[in-house]
């Protein structure tokens, strides 16, 4: 990641519903930004919008202000992305790079709806907001890694992968990832109310927990070393954790999990 935006270049962003309005607020909050040079295509108003359009960007500008675009981002559902495309497609600079953050949707489909321009998929997750996402990064082309790199790392830990077909398990580790933390910390949270919290008090300290571990990560170190800076033998943690790989448990539901997330996401790209 990078504390500032370095691109120079004109960004449109067609799509701005949770995962587009993500992106938004996360370039708006990178210092260097500039906020005049996004143009965001999207039917409804929504509080990203509204917060780009005060910041200086255009809200659905003509086909004229397309022009000098550098950066088309797609952000559309992927059962309706050719429509949303079509309008812009022919517009855009020869030159041009194009980065989707659609899931299911092959990059041959979408260099071909482009006319050859060079095409980078990302799988990003909505913590961009916050500028603390993560995103895997598929292209086979330099130019289309440089450039998708340099728009996300103000916000997010760009993690390039070697094929396509990896960007799904990317987007189970990763993308879903977040939901899956969250109903662990749910559940541990309901466990503390049944060992007599207050509910208001379990959520607190299951939230506290999540905010630890992640500080406890920060700087890089092994997920195995974070545990034994923990887990010390014979203590509580220890205990817990030896129930919870009883019968491969964590493990069992992690794997489930992510394998479920890929499935989902191998069956929408047919």
């Amino acid at each position: 990641m990078t504390d500032t935006f370095t691109l120079d270049t004109d960004i449109a962003l067609i799509g701005c519903g949770r995962l587009g309005s993500a992106l938004v607020e996360g370039w708006l909050a990178t210092p260097g930004f500039k906020a005049d040079r996004l143009k965001i295509i999207e039917q409804y108003e929504t509080s990203a919008t509204d917060q780009a359009k005060a910041a200086g960007a255009t809200i659905n500008p003509s086909p004229e202000q397309m022009k000098g675009v550098g950066i088309l981002v797609l952000a559309i559902k992927p059962a309706v992305w050719r429509e949303a495309l079509q309008p812009f497609a022919d517009v855009i600079p020869e030159d041009a790079v194009v980065a989707s953050v659609m899931a299911g949707v092959r990059l041959d489909d979408i260099r071909k709806a482009v006319g050859g321009r060079p095409v980078a998929r990302l799988m990003p997750t909505t913590a961009v907001a916050q500028r603390q996402g993560v995103a895997g990064l598929y292209s086979p082309d330099q130019k289309a890694r440089d450039v998708a790199t340099a728009l996300f790392e103000g916000m997010a830990d760009v993690v390039p992968l070697e094929a396509e077909d990896l960007l799904d398990p990317a987007t189970g580790v990763a993308g879903s990832a977040p939901a899956f933390v969250y109903a662990f910390i749910q559940a541990l949270a309901r466990a503390g109310e049944a060992e007599g919290l207050k509910p208001d008090a379990a959520v607190r300290l299951a939230r506290g927990a999540l905010r630890s571990a992640a500080a406890g990560v920060s700087g890089g170190q092994s997920l195995e070393d974070a545990i034994e800076r923990i887990a010390s033998k014979g203590g509580t943690t220890r205990a817990g954790l030896d129930a919870l790989e009883v019968d491969g448990g964590a493990a069992r539901a992690a794997t489930a999990a992510v394998s479920a997330a890929v499935a989902k996401a191998r069956d929408l790209s047919r």
